[in-house]
């Protein structure tokens, strides 16, 4: 009998869970750097919603779509601050 539960991820799915729970934090530690609070606000829900609205998909395929989407969002994010003059904190 098998010690894993009925719901364990397959590798593959456990490796593109991980790779979103990296981009999640990336982003909201990139939020952290916007100077206005209500901007950081306003991203936070936006991420926060992304994230939530599409928190049951399944397809992989999908998924990395999603992933790319989200790397491109925080491309922007991190461009627009550098512009503005706000220092990146890596």
């Amino acid at each position: 009998m098998s010690k894993l539960p009925k719901a364990a991820l397959s590798l593959k799915q456990f490796m593109l869970r991980q790779e979103v729970l990296k981009l999640y934090r990336e982003i909201f530690r990139t939020i952290r750097q916007v100077p206005d609070k209500n901007s950081q606000a306003e991203l936070r829900s936006w991420a926060r919603h992304d994230f939530q609205t599409n928190r049951n998909q399944s397809d992989e395929v999908a998924i990395k779509m999603l992933i790319q989407h989200g790397r491109r969002s925080l491309t922007e994010l991190r461009t627009s601050l550098q512009l503005s003059g706000v220092s990146e904190e890596k």
